[in-house]
C-alpha cells in the first residue's frame, strides 16, 4: 500500500465525515412544524480540529470491548468498522473513572522513535489476527504520525475523551480481532462492514 493511496483515501474520509455532518446540520434545521416540542436537544460540535474521525452518532450503548489501564483509565470500543481503502477504523472513549486526576501513560503510544516524536498517542495499539496469525500496528502518515488521537494528556476524575485508531484492514472473512494498547488489558472486537 502506498503513502498517497494512504493519503487520498484519508482525505476521501474526511471529505465523507464532512458530508455526512452537512447533512445531519441540514436535516436538523426544519422546523415551524407540530413536533416542535417533541425536538431532540442539539448536536454539539467538536472542540477538536484536524481531520481525525470521531465517534458517530448512532454507534451501539453498549461497547464492544472495556480494556482498563492504570489508575482508573478505562478504554471503551464503540466500533471497529472497515473503510473504503483497505482501513480499519476503531472508535472509541477514553475515560477516567478514577476519583483523581490522571495523566494518560505515555507507552500508549508505544516505543517507535518516528511516532512517539509526535506527542502522546496510541500510536502504540495493535490488532491481533489469531485466525491470520498477523499483527496490525496503526497507520502512519509520510511525517510519521500515526493515525490515531494524538495529544493524549491529563483527564479530570470522570472526563472522557472520544479516540480513534486507523489499521490496516485485515481480510474480509476475519471478523473478530484483539486489540492491545499499552498499559491497558487486551480484548476481543468484532468488525462490521
Amino acid at each position: 500500500m502506498s503513502i498517497r493511496f494512504t493519503a487520498k483515501a484519508r482525505r476521501g474520509m474526511v471529505a465523507l465525515t464532512i458530508a455526512a455532518g452537512l447533512a445531519l446540520g441540514v436535516a436538523g434545521c426544519g422546523g415551524g412544524g407540530d413536533n416542535d416540542d417533541k425536538s431532540s436537544p442539539p448536536a454539539s460540535a467538536s472542540k477538536d480540529s484536524g481531520s481525525k474521525p470521531s465517534a458517530q452518532e448512532g454507534e451501539p450503548e453498549t461497547p464492544l470491548a472495556e480494556l482498563r489501564g492504570t489508575d482508573g483509565l478505562l478504554l471503551q470500543i464503540t466500533s471497529a468498522t472497515r473503510d473504503a481503502g483497505g482501513f480499519l477504523t476503531v472508535n472509541g472513549t477514553v475515560k477516567n473513572d478514577g476519583d483523581k486526576s490522571v495523566v494518560v501513560p505515555p507507552q500508549t503510544s508505544g516505543d517507535e522513535t518516528e511516532v512517539i516524536k509526535h506527542g502522546p498517542s496510541l500510536g502504540g495499539a495493535t490488532l491481533v489476527d489469531a485466525k491470520g496469525k498477523k499483527r496490525y500496528y496503526t497507520l502512519r502518515d509520510t511525517e510519521g504520525r500515526p493515525l490515531t488521537t494524538t495529544g493524549l494528556g491529563n483527564l479530570e476524575a470522570g472526563q472522557t475523551l472520544p479516540v480513534f485508531m486507523q489499521f490496516p484492514a485485515p481480510p474480509a472473512s476475519t471478523t473478530e480481532v484483539g486489540i492491545q494498547v499499552p498499559t491497558f488489558s487486551s480484548g476481543t472486537i468484532k468488525i462490521s462492514g
